[in-house]
């Protein structure tokens, strides 16, 4: 339907609703002179203005000129007034809730209630004037009689206010902006709806049979009927108590005002005021209770929901989650599941650099990519201050281990911005799959956090399954002593292998000598394959052996030139990885600076590369080392740069001569815009700064050319060279290649 057929269905709809209720009220009306006692007509059409808008006006008039052509013939002089009365009267009342109240609309409440009350009043009021004026003018009334005629003008269009605006505004009005989204609560069903009306219908059979049986107690018997619907405020939806108490209240209203079951018809202004007040008493009861439960019931959800709700990114905290999975586990019957423990990656920087506000809108932005990845029926919820849970429904182990990989992969994906700087966030997952109803929930949270433990330990951003009834932790700790123990054995027995790659200058150096860096490489003494730092490091680290890898490292290095002096002469800058121990071990300057003076490669040609993370862990401790080791003559260069959460924020902390962009960034530069940019921003602060950039990862020739174009000064990687042990690398005459 378009919009103008829609507009005029709308405005036909409205004039006939209008008609229709101004039809029920005129059966109380004897003469073309007298006033309704109740005016319903008044309700729709103060609903309608609030609903609609004011521009709406225009149905009222022509609704009341149709009313006096089709069913209440009057004078013409006071149909411009009766027209005016409504149109005006509903302009001011509607006007002054849209202009001083415009949020009354927006929620139910008590107190819209009455604001709406107050509009109606104004409306009322207005009309009533208008309307008695108008009859006075057109000779329906005596003059002396106005002040009479004002009042019933009044008290029919509260009725109608009061009975019809509620159950019109509800019935217009969008659920979700009226009551606030809140639409779970658990209301009667549709058998307690049709007892209820039922009862509403034989409570007014009651009312109608004893005042024809001459019984006199009338009033007291509409009681029934006010029971039935003070029993739909508790139990039904409050649209549906509006609706039953618009239509009782009309009908007890028609009973009462035509004299039947037992009522007199009001024949003076005194006895249609307390009619009118006593069926206005009526309507409203029901209404207020109505109401007043459903604040009750938004105010418990809202407890609810906080007590169950993680405040920060709206998913379930750990009580809620521990309820929901325990009464799963509890029902059965062998449903397959899986418990997932996921703990964001290096979330401490974060905190340290950015401040407590960024990490809280990083927790936030992450579990909605987690929500968005789950299947229907699947649970998240936030467990710790960077830790979350997730209960996979219906998936084996080979399902929970290919959805949380999706997990994992769809966090590594997204893009944190922050004051424009454009950083990537990883997550570590401990997954364990179950069977409902044969394990506890401790035991499951416990061991998802073992798991998830030794996914971190493995470098993080991986997934790491247990199942029950398994040692899982033994297992995987034994894994890691066995890394340890290794590491162990090939220092000691000079198991580590030195290899080099060239990094090659982007642009002619005169003069320029062997740059390159040392990688390591540790040799299986069953196999003889050679491992990669990847598959050590990470244990060597855990276990405090990552100071003596360093020690090893760069005495090793210093023994090879020093038994070859000649290659030693062709080195420009020789670079060397530390981890993170060395920043924090005491002793290990002390080390370098001695090992320093008795060897024959110049500490001005020595460069050690220090991981962007490992700076950020301690940053105080890092600028320290690096203060000293370069006024020990040596050069420093943060690697892994850009993967930090606010590279560009302590680079002044950290005084290094070299910023080696992460690889990661590299190898797609070529390709990417995202990549592009960043390479150019890092390119261009290093210019700023006065530090020289290195790009690793330059696989390919289009990838070095683009480094090029963007200033960057020096590239390393397999488009340069491949890494070569240290004696071949030094056994050939060719040299690194010149961009």
């Amino acid at each position: 339907m378009t919009p103008p057929i829609r507009a005029a269905a709308r405005f036909l709809l409205l004039v006939a609703a209008y008609v229709a209720a101004a039809g029920v009220a005129l059966f109380y009306v004897d003469s073309p002179n007298d006033i309704t006692l109740i005016w319903p007509s008044t309700g729709i059409a103060y609903g309608a203005l609030l609903v609609f808008g004011l521009r709406w006006w225009p149905f009222a008039a022509v609704a009341v000129l149709l009313t006096h052509l089709l069913l209440a013939p009057a004078p013409w002089l006071f149909v411009p007034y009766s027209i005016a009365s409504n149109v005006l009267g509903g302009l001011l009342g509607a006007g002054y809730v849209r202009r001083f109240h415009p949020h009354a609309l927006g929620r139910l409440s008590l107190g819209t209630g009455w604001v709406l009350m107050a509009g109606g009043a104004i409306m009322a009021v207005t009309s009533a004037v208008i309307g008695s004026a108008g009859m006075v003018h057109a000779g329906m009334v005596a003059p002396d009689l106005a002040v009479q005629a004002a009042l019933r003008w009044l008290m029919g269009d509260l009725f109608g206010i009061i009975a019809v605006t509620p159950a019109m505004l509800l019935l217009a009005l969008p659920a979700p902006r009226i009551l606030h989204g809140e639409s779970s609560f658990r209301y009667g069903g549709v058998g307690e709806k049709t007892l209820l009306a039922a009862s509403l219908g034989g409570g007014l059979a009651v009312v109608l049979w004893a005042g024809d049986s001459g019984n006199g107690y009338a009033l007291a018997l509409t009681s029934l009927p006010l029971a039935a619907l003070i029993l739909s405020a508790v139990r039904f939806e409050p649209v549906f108590t509006a609706v039953a108490n618009a239509a009782m209240s009309m009908l007890l209203a028609t009973v009462a005002g035509l004299g039947l079951a037992g009522f007199t018809p009001p024949a003076t202004l005194g006895d249609s005021a307390l009619l009118t007040l006593f069926m206005c008493v009526i309507a409203l009861i029901p209404q207020l209770l109505s109401v007043t439960i459903f604040e009750n019931r938004l105010a418990s959800s809202r407890l609810i929901r906080r007590a169950t709700t993680d405040p920060l990114t709206g998913v379930a905290n750990r009580t809620a989650f521990e309820a929901h999975v325990r009464g799963l586990v509890q029902a059965g019957p062998g449903e397959p599941m899986a418990l997932a423990y996921i703990d964001m990656d290096r979330f401490r920087i974060v905190n340290d650099t950015l401040g407590h506000a960024v990490g809280d809108s990083l927790i936030a932005a992450v579990s909605g990519v987690l929500e968005s990845r789950l299947a229907p029926g699947d649970v998240l919820a936030r467990v710790g201050g960077d830790a979350f849970a997730v209960l996979l429904r219906h998936c084996d182990v080979a399902s929970a281990l290919q959805r949380t990989h999706d997990l994992r992969d769809a966090v590594a994906a997204y893009r944190f911005v922050s004051d424009a700087h454009v950083s990537t966030s990883t997550v570590s997952i401990g997954v364990v799959p179950f069977r409902a109803d044969d394990v506890e929930f401790s035991t499951l949270l416990a061991q998802a956090d073992t798991a998830c433990f030794a996914a971190k330990e493995r470098g993080g951003n991986r997934v790491v399954a247990l199942e029950p009834g398994r040692q899982g932790e033994v297992h995987e700790r034994s894994e890691a002593m066995r890394w340890a123990l290794r590491i162990d054995n090939a220092l000691e027995h000079d198991h580590f292998r030195l290899f080099c790659q060239t990094i090659a200058p982007l642009r002619a150096v005169p003069g320029e000598q062997r740059h390159f860096e040392i990688l390591l490489r540790m040799r299986d003494p069953d196999s003889g394959d050679l491992l990669l730092p990847g598959q050590f490091v990470p244990a060597a680290e855990r276990f405090g052996l990552g100071v003596r890898l360093d020690r090893h490292v760069i005495d090793r290095t210093l023994r090879w030139f020093e038994r070859h002096p000649d290659s030693a002469a062709n080195v420009s800058l020789c670079a060397i990885n530390l981890t993170a121990a060395s920043i924090e071990d005491e002793a290990f300057l002390p080390f370098l600076q001695a090992r320093l003076q008795r060897s024959v490669l110049p500490a001005h040609r020595l460069c050690f590369e220090l991981t962007e993370t490992s700076a950020l862990r301690d940053l105080a401790r890092a600028q320290a080392l690096i203060q000293s080791v370069r006024a020990l003559g040596c050069r420093f260069a943060l690697d892994d740069f850009g993967t930090g959460f606010c590279s560009f924020g302590y680079l002044r902390s950290l005084d290094v001569d070299f910023f080696k962009i992460d690889g990661s960034f590299v190898k797609d530069v070529a390709t990417s815009t995202l990549s592009y940019a960043i390479v150019r921003s890092i390119a261009d602060i290093g210019r700023v700064m006065r530090k020289q950039t290195i790009a690793e990862c330059a696989e390919s020739e289009s990838v070095r050319q683009r480094l090029g174009d963007l200033g960057v000064d020096y590239a390393q990687g397999y488009a340069i060279s491949a890494p070569e042990p240290i004696e071949r690398y030094f056994g050939t005459s060719r040299r690194a290649a010149v961009g």
